[in-house]
């Protein structure tokens, strides 16, 4: 097998999977990525590095040459990541990894989980995912119509929510702009969905709902906002617009957990977002992407 010296190990969840590829993207370097299948053990803690958390699919992948640097996120992969780390691969990780997290050379947490200090630790704002300025300029010129809407451009995501908490969000992106840019998720339900449209009617707006026939607009709508509201239940979504120049809003959807919230407060602390309300206003704001500073820590460290 030919050498790569990045190796990415890919979670089957998407969300979680974009943090890590995200990492490897942004570094620019060659990378191969493996997805992840799971055995029987890999709900365990496993205290040890090993690949018993693996499918024997999965294992097979594991051959040498080696990586010089691993990537990976979520609990599931870390075992597999440190077991490459004994055979001399630098480790890089996202999310909290159970046991050993002292083995890896960089442990990249969100600031909201309030991790405990330590030399191997950078704490990001929200998650690193793959959106990067370039797929923002390129989604600008693939959407044209999403331009073409009077400004200020509000852009609207949406996640897990109520009929009634959709109802409100959508009256108050109306209150802040020319036009509404809007978008419903795959956890968003059809009575959500039906709500925010009947809250948008009579104004200008673009409408898309999850499943809709047509390319998903989401990075068009961040890519011409002049302002982004954002679910807060969606970490997710809310770390992608933080890359865009736009305010961000987040939107209180009810019956936030607590992660949920110290997510959400974590970004307004930072001066990075400001919750939506009745008395919300556009504000100025630089785009700020952690996927890029988690880069430029690696090489910094020499890790690549």
């Amino acid at each position: 097998m030919p050498e790569t010296k990045v190796w990415v190990l890919q979670d089957p969840r998407a969300g979680t999977a974009a943090q890590a590829l995200g990492i490897a993207e942004a570094l620019a370097e060659p990378f191969r990525a493996i997805p992840l299948g799971w055995s029987g053990l890999a709900a365990l803690p496993l205290p040890w590095p090993s690949l018993w958390g693996l499918d024997a699919a999965t294992r097979a992948q594991f051959a040498p040459p080696w990586p010089r640097l691993v990537i990976s996120a979520g609990r599931r992969a870390a075992p597999a990541a440190r077991w490459l780390r004994a055979r001399g691969a630098r480790t890089v990780h996202c999310m909290r990894p159970g046991p050993g997290a002292a083995d890896f050379d960089l442990l990249v947490l969100p600031r909201h989980d309030d991790p405990a200090p330590a030399g191997n630790l950078l704490p990001i704002l929200g998650a690193t995912h793959r959106l990067t300025a370039g797929k923002l300029a390129e989604a600008r010129g693939a959407f044209p119509a999403l331009g073409a809407l009077p400004g200020p451009r509000i852009a609207l995501l949406l996640g897990a929510l109520p009929a009634e908490a959709a109802t409100r969000i959508g009256q108050q992106a109306r209150a802040l702009g020319g036009s509404v840019l809007a978008t419903t998720s795959r956890r968003t339900s059809p009575e959500a969905a039906s709500a925010l449209a009947a809250a948008l009617e009579g104004h200008p707006h673009s409408l898309f709902r999850w499943g809709d026939a047509g390319p998903n607009p989401f990075l068009g709508l961040l890519a011409h906002a002049d302002a982004i509201i954002v679910s807060a239940d969606s970490i997710s979504m809310a770390s992608e617009a933080l890359v865009t120049g736009a305010a961000v809003f987040l939107a209180d959807p009810g019956g936030l957990g607590p992660r949920h919230r110290a997510f959400a407060d974590s970004l307004v602390t930072a001066g990075e977002a400001r919750w939506l309300g009745p008395e919300a206003a556009l504000f100025t704001r630089a785009g700020r992407n952690e996927t890029t500073r988690v880069a430029e820590a690696i090489r910094e460290r020499g890790l690549v």
